[in-house]
């Protein structure tokens, strides 16, 4: 076992791989939302640094707020696109200005006292409202919020962000009085596909969203001034522009010169305008602020290589450390059957966690970015693999092992010489199963910046993009059908024809 152990640690820390002696200097890393607005300010902000000269990681489309937050807080990020209003009314939401103080002051000192800064308003407010059909707003005379009072029967779907903020839905149904009870959660982007199907009758937008005008929404007035308003601003580390001075020079540029209008413009250029959400950064800054910065990559071939290798990455380096733990566990849950119980209990419950919700568990301990991710995988790779281990080798029959004994081999000789042998289709069927599994659920890896075949899944649902999800969608198929077919070999190669497994487990 010890031999096992230590060539999957040495693949593993050949995946991984490690410093090669070169100094390199750091990069800025930008973070964005995991929405469309978010990631073509936080793509403006990247390539406008990387003009100055300075190396940049843009960690797009990172997830909703609190996540993004605590990356800037703890340092994985060191700068990102927020708005005002969401920082009183989500972040700061057990604190209030003092009466009489000035409420911009008042949210400075309290980001300096973080080791955080607010640059100055970038020019657009991209508040929050509620948006209905034109054609049902009309029909049914609706025009503000408090007109819904009237029909209850009303469909809501609201972003899963917006159910639970502050000054959401819990709080703005209390100030309205609202009747409704039949509202469900939805991504932000799919609920306006639910808007134009029929499915919901209402549901929340930022007023700089194209598919307002598009889908020939109504935005309804918010006549009890419920909403406050949500100046874009850049939230960053008090030390990072002593770090890249070029890069904040840079940055402050945009200060002031992206005004709602070409925000909104910007939007629907991405999201069915035929742009990436890094060519629109780019046309911004070319026509408005005279910065040539073409954005980084090349094509789609190009673009699923990369994607492909950090998804090969990911999966490679988490199976091979859990062959390298999980195989052991199996062996001593077989020797040690009271014990054996317990770690195949411990295993199998890990497996009954939500892959979404693990991941989101490993953020306090590990951060964001593929570390997370890669632990995670892991994880989920124990269960199969320690199951058949501890099932091939309880199908050994006793008197193979008497057999071995009576030759005079020790314990260890005959678990290597015998037992391992013997059990091998059955722990190769398990560490099928892991890596297939594994093939598709590190296209979440996406959702806290870890890169992968899920990075264009993620864009694509996003931009209402069928070719970009397809081109995250159809390499993880191939992939995981390519992964299950070099096993298959394996088994062919390695596992004697006698001793084949018949059936999978």
């Amino acid at each position: 076992m010890t031999g096992w152990s230590r060539a999957a640690a040495a693949v593993a820390l050949c995946l991984v791989g490690g410093p090669d002696g070169v100094a390199t200097e750091a990069a800025l890393r930008v973070g964005s939302k995991s929405f469309t607005e978010s990631v073509i300010v936080g793509e403006i902000v990247a390539q406008a640094a990387r003009a100055a000269g300075v190396p940049v990681e843009h960690r797009a489309g990172l997830g909703g707020t609190r996540l993004v937050w605590n990356a800037l807080e703890t340092g994985e990020i060191d700068v990102y696109p927020e708005y005002t209003g969401t920082i009183v009314e989500e972040i700061l939401s057990g604190e209030r200005p003092a009466a009489g103080s000035h409420s911009e002051t008042w949210l400075r000192e309290r980001l300096a006292a973080r080791g955080l800064v607010l640059s100055a308003p970038l020019g657009f407010d991209n508040g929050y409202a509620l948006a209905m059909p034109e054609a049902l707003a009309g029909r049914l005379g609706v025009r503000s919020i408090s007109d819904l009072q009237r029909h209850p029967a009303l469909r809501l779907g609201f972003s899963s962000e917006f159910m639970n903020r502050r000054e959401g839905w819990p709080t703005l149904r209390e100030r309205y009085r609202l009747p409704q009870r039949e509202v469900r959660g939805l991504e932000h982007d799919l609920a306006y596909r639910g808007l134009a199907s029929g499915a919901i009758d209402v549901t929340d937008a930022y007023t700089t969203d194209p598919q307002i005008r598009r889908y020939g929404l109504r935005l309804l007035r918010d006549d009890l001034g419920h909403f406050p308003r949500y100046d874009a601003v850049l939230v960053y580390r008090a030390d990072a522009p002593g770090r890249w001075p070029a890069a904040f020079r840079a940055i402050a540029r945009l200060e002031g010169a992206i005004d709602t209008e070409t925000m909104a413009d910007l939007n629907g250029r991405a999201q069915g305008g035929g742009l990436s959400e890094s060519a629109a950064a780019t046309l911004f800054l070319a026509q408005r602020m005279g910065i040539a910065a073409p954005p980084p990559g090349g094509g789609r071939i190009d673009r699923i290589l990369v994607h492909t290798a950090e998804h090969l990455k990911l999966v490679g380096v988490s199976l091979t450390l859990a062959i390298a733990v999980a195989v052991p566990l199996g062996v001593l849950a077989f020797r040690r059957p009271r014990l054996g119980q317990a770690v195949l209990a411990v295993v199998g419950v890990i497996q009954t966690i939500p892959s979404l919700a693990l991941l989101v568990f490993m953020i306090p301990l590990l951060g964001i970015g593929a570390v997370p991710a890669t632990v995670a995988l892991f994880l989920y790779s124990l269960l199969p693999i320690v199951r058949n281990t501890h099932a091939g080798l309880a199908s050994i029959p006793g008197a193979v092992r008497e057999s071995a004994e009576a030759l005079g081999l020790p314990p260890m000789a005959v678990l290597r010489l015998v037992e391992l042998p013997m059990a091998g289709g059955s722990i190769l069927a398990g560490i099928k199963s892991a890596a297939v599994i594994n093939v598709g659920t590190a296209t979440l890896g996406a959702l806290i910046g870890a890169g992968g075949l899920g990075q264009p899944i993620l864009t694509g649902i996003r931009l209402d993009d069928v070719g970009l999800v397809l081109e995250g969608a159809v390499p993880a198929a191939l992939l995981a059908l390519l992964v299950q077919g070099l096993f298959d070999l394996a088994e062919r190669a390695l596992v004697p024809r006698g001793l084949r497994l018949t059936s999978e487990d």
